[in-house]
């Protein structure tokens, strides 16, 4: 009697369309994304959902696979850059935004892109009467993370 061979499940590749969930925590462990206690995230390899150092440890998982990587500072998302701190009149927030908004140290905001395709957020550091003194880097840069994954679908 032959025992049937169990195809193996398939693996992570370039260009994989994933479904899985995923925890993105900085180094105090609190999680920015946890889609754990949610529905599952679907999104493909390459397209910028996640940073490329991210996906890079996803390739050659299996369907099914669960880990957790942790990440130097600045391997995720960069170090930081002081070049994307930068003060905005109020008078361009009024342009750009809504003229009843109300702006607070810690409020993330969200500006559309010079081409109107896209949005970036940034978050308020300072607020004067005449600006806002907004930090656009990215809230993990510069920092380690860890990165957990359980892979639910590959395609």
């Amino acid at each position: 009697m032959e025992n049937p061979t169990v195809p193996s499940p398939p693996t992570v590749a370039a260009g994989s369309f994933l479904t899985l969930h995923y925890r993105l925590a900085g180094p105090d462990g609190a999680a920015v994304v946890d889609t754990f206690d949610g529905p599952p995230a679907t999104l493909s390899l390459g397209q910028g959902q996640l940073a490329p150092a991210i996906e890079a440890r996803l390739i050659g998982l299996a369907e099914g696979a669960r880990a957790a990587f942790d990440l130097p500072a600045g391997a995720a998302f960069g170090m930081r850059n002081p070049e994307l701190i930068q003060r905005v009149k109020r008078s361009l927030l009024l342009e750009l935004g809504d003229p009843e908004a109300d702006y607070a140290v810690g409020d993330v905001v969200e500006f559309p892109t010079p081409d109107g395709q896209g949005r970036y957020a940034g978050v308020v550091r300072e607020a004067a009467a005449a600006s806002l003194l907004f930090d656009f880097n990215h809230p993990l840069a510069g920092l380690p993370v860890r990165f957990e994954v359980q892979l639910l679908g590959v395609l």
